[in-house]
């Protein structure tokens, strides 16, 4: 499994939501290229990287934070946040991203995402798929859609998705598990999905489970942060 850690970044800075809620935000005083260079320095790969202010503002607002740390570590970096138009895609890709997650834009206009799966290639694009109450959330989550969540799993994966970061919002950020029977579900009807939990892990053995049920990847963000989890763990659990 890959254990995958996230920098969400607002103004520069690494920062948590809980629940998405702007305003419960905890800031933690670290630069973005140093915390990632610390991921790197433990063994692990892959990095999630989210511009929170880009997700309000509809563009990428921290291009620089994610070049950086392109360009000064050797992390597979995803980045989401903002990417609503090609430009932003091809900016993203230009600034060193190796991988770009659409979510509001999957939405809101459906055949522009399909095209860039076929663009880019389906290594290169993940699926957003963030739910409260298995209806799809979107815009920062301030905004719940009518959209079933495992419909619209199945309905990208028919068109090429193969990678899908799905995101409990009511675990996220509050350190209090993971919701292991929403991916057993999503994986029952789509075994051979690349499933990417994200939200909620808040111990190691929250990340056993998640192997246990079969996920692609997990995401540790605030577990990580608040010390539940050291770098050390997370590093023997990488690729186990």
């Amino acid at each position: 499994m890959h254990v995958i850690p996230a920098i969400d970044l607002i103004g520069g800075k690494c920062v948590r939501l809980s629940q998405g809620d702007y305003s419960r935000k905890t800031d933690y005083h670290e630069d973005p290229l140093e915390m990632a260079k610390r991921f790197e320095g433990a063994g692990l790969t892959r990095l999630h990287l989210v511009d929170l202010d880009g997700a309000k503002a509809k563009k990428i607002v921290n291009g620089l934070v994610l070049q950086r740390i392109c360009s000064g570590t050797q992390l597979a970096v995803d980045f989401g946040g903002g990417i609503q138009a090609q430009e932003e895609l091809e900016k993203a890709f230009a600034l060193g991203a190796r991988q770009v997650t659409g979510g509001s834009i999957a939405v809101r206009n459906p055949s522009l995402f399909e095209s860039w799966l076929e663009a880019f290639g389906a290594d290169r694009i993940i699926l957003g798929a963030d739910a409260k109450d298995k209806k799809i959330a979107v815009g920062g989550w301030e905004e719940t859609t009518a959209l079933e969540l495992i419909p619209f799993i199945q309905g990208f994966y028919q068109k090429g998705i193969r990678e899908v970061i799905c995101t409990d919002v009511a675990k996220d950020g509050l350190l209090q598990g993971p919701s292991f029977g929403l991916y057993a579900e999503i994986l029952q009807e789509l075994p051979e999905l690349k499933l990417i939990a994200s939200g909620g892990v808040s111990c190691l053995k929250d990340l056993e489970e998640l192997q246990k049920i079969g996920v692609y990847g997990t995401i540790v963000g605030k577990a990580y942060y608040e010390g539940k989890v050291s770098l050390e763990e997370l590093a023997q659990f990488h690729l186990l």
